[in-house]
């Protein structure tokens, strides 16, 4: 490193400093600030202050708040044991007004400055990139998911539909954050909004234009068997008196700020309900998912999953596995050597199908379960049917062997379904179990 290298990262380091503790002032201002107006002005100076922050400044910005802004310890404790001895409302109110971090209202006040939402939205995703490295910003992290949680509650929601007719810069974000298949351009965007397809996305009123999730679906006469036909640029379009199913097949978020914030699961069913009235021919509901865990738990250390299963099913999984010789290689290697769903034994295809119905059926309640599945089970959907060579892109081959499912939501049962997959039971057709 040069003389003049050095001098300038001194330099960076010196306005670094200075702009975190201008915040910090600014923070604590904002949190002792009485007057509404005043607070708005200060928060707005906070929010300029964070964003003028390198980005190696953040992690010592989200630790400060971790050590400087906790309640304080025996305040809590002597009002907990006042409320132990006497559990009346009045000093319910008083310990929960202490137990609540002070950096919870510092969040709130900052919220207040014009484009406050979107910064702590920015300010989360930071944090959550960070958070890996820095067990000890967890607290933080907490309270930022309580915070985001209420303030993107989808009752403050609003649903819109995105069509051609949308402004471009919409559409724009619509291409940019596609996260399941991806857009190749206007033209193939514009088949996903041609008559027999929709998309809707939700918007908060603090993020004008600004798409927070959006949800694609196609319109179908049965349930489909694999990704190509719905996003298929050249594909020709159903007419509307075919409609009978509505397929989601692809749900993407936009603001990673929100990880973890429930959006989709209830966008899917405002989605659903709107479709059910605007196409009455629409009996069906369901989805083309991918299973982005299942090479994965095929390679893993099989150990933990032989304790799990029970006979018959042990065997059965046992059998399949060695019909892969998955004690031997492992499938990512295969998959690295062309492997390829059109070119293997009839045997192979069975096997990888058993495997796929108890991977789904068995773990998916458990924490390495499949993301996805997680999501639409959870959601209250039922486990509908496993299909052979439905995405045969390389993202699809590399996470699961070209294999996807169709979760079907039946609007009468999601609650009783989500609350058997809280108890550990997996909803699933007969097809499906018959796999294995």
């Amino acid at each position: 490193m040069t003389l003049l290298d050095s001098i300038r990262d001194a330099a960076q380091r010196l306005i670094a400093q200075r702009e975190l503790d201008a915040l910090m002032r600014t923070c604590r201002h904002l949190l002792s600030a009485r007057g509404e107006a005043n607070s708005a002005g200060l928060a707005a100076q906070a929010i300029e202050h964070y964003r003028n922050l390198p980005e190696a400044a953040h992690v010592i910005f989200f630790e400060q708040l971790a050590t400087a802004f906790n309640p304080d310890p025996t305040a809590v404790l002597v009002a907990a044991e006042r409320y132990a001895e006497s559990p009346s409302a009045e000093r319910l109110v008083h310990l929960t007004s202490l137990a609540e971090p002070p950096r919870q209202e510092l969040l709130r006040r900052l919220n207040r400055a014009p484009g406050g939402t979107i910064a702590i939205v920015q300010m989360r995703r930071a944090l959550l990139r960070a958070l890996q490295h820095h067990p000890n910003l967890a607290a933080v992290e907490s309270d930022l998911l309580h915070l985001l949680s209420s303030w993107f509650n989808p009752g403050f929601l609003e649903m819109q539909q995105v069509d051609w007719a949308s402004p471009a810069r919409l559409l724009e974000k619509i291409i940019q954050h596609e996260a399941v298949h991806a857009i190749d351009g206007w033209d193939d965007l514009r088949r996903r909004l041609q008559p027999d397809r929709r998309c809707f996305a939700f918007f908060h009123p603090q993020l004008p234009g600004e798409p927070l999730i959006f949800v694609e679906v196609a319109l179908l006469d049965d349930l489909p068997p694999a990704i190509t036909p719905l996003i298929e640029k050249k594909s020709p379009v159903l007419e509307r008196r075919r409609f009978k199913v509505a397929a989601f097949y692809s749900i993407s978020n936009c603001q990673p700020g929100l990880r973890g914030v429930s959006l989709g699961n209830f966008l899917i069913k405002r989605v659903a309900e709107q479709l059910k009235s605007e196409f009455p021919s629409i009996k069906t509901f369901c989805t083309l998912s991918p299973i982005p865990g299942f090479v994965r738990w095929l390679d893993s250390p099989p150990e933990a999953m032989a304790e799990r299963l029970k006979e018959p099913l042990r065997q059965r999984w046992e059998q399949a596995r060695d019909v892969l010789d998955l004690g031997k290689a492992r499938m990512r290697e295969r998959l690295e050597r062309q492997w390829h769903p059109d070119n293997v034994l009839e045997d192979e295809r069975k096997a990888l199908l058993a495997l796929a119905s108890i991977y789904l059926r068995h773990v998916s309640a458990a924490p390495e379960g499949d993301a996805v599945a997680k999501f639409h089970l959870n959601n209250g959907a039922r486990l509908q049917r496993i299909n052979w060579a439905a995405d045969l892109s390389r993202n699809g081959l590399q996470q699961s062997c070209g294999v996807m499912v169709n979760y079907l939501y039946d609007l009468d049962r999601v609650e009783e379904n989500h609350e058997r997959f809280l108890d550990g039971t997996v909803v699933h057709s007969q097809a499906v179990a018959r796999l294995a």
